[in-house]
């Protein structure tokens, strides 16, 4: 490298960066319910129409993966903590509640997966969590990342 380049600089994306990736991808190349990708497109379609646990997993891998296990490390805790972010908003927002037929509570957390596939979501809906799970994520941090 000469002495007048610049040397490359990596930034890495912000949960809450991946959040917006994840809904533009839906806005670009469309939502489904069901499974990470439309399961009408072939397997080595790279842009197929996606779930929201899909579409942040490709947010983090830059590519189509079968399952977040399939992601190398990096893109695995990038992965983790987008979903995190957006199951702490879906918990605050959007909470589903498992009862057993005791009536014991099952599972405290939404599920993305399962509200994902709710019969009832649309992709703008989708799209609009992903988006506002984003922007409160950005809230809760300064301009460093640091939490305020």
């Amino acid at each position: 490298m000469k002495a007048t380049q610049n040397p490359p600089t990596t930034a890495s994306a912000t949960p809450a960066d991946l959040l917006r990736m994840a809904a533009l991808y839906l806005r670009r190349h469309g939502w489904t319910q069901g499974s990470y990708y439309d399961i009408y497109e072939p397997a080595d379609y790279p842009t197929p129409p996606a779930c929201a646990a899909g579409a942040i997993g490709i947010a983090c891998a830059g590519h189509r993966v079968e399952h977040f296990s399939h992601l190398d490390p990096d893109a695995l805790a990038d992965y983790l903590a987008a979903l995190g972010v957006f199951v702490d908003y879906l918990d605050a927002t959007a909470p589903v509640f498992f009862i057993d037929e005791d009536g014991y509570l099952l599972d405290e957390h939404t599920s993305p997966y399962s509200w994902n596939d709710d019969p009832a979501r649309s992709a703008e809906q989708v799209i609009t969590a992903l988006e506002a799970a984003a922007d409160e994520w950005d809230s809760l941090r300064t301009a460093g990342g640091e939490t305020r």
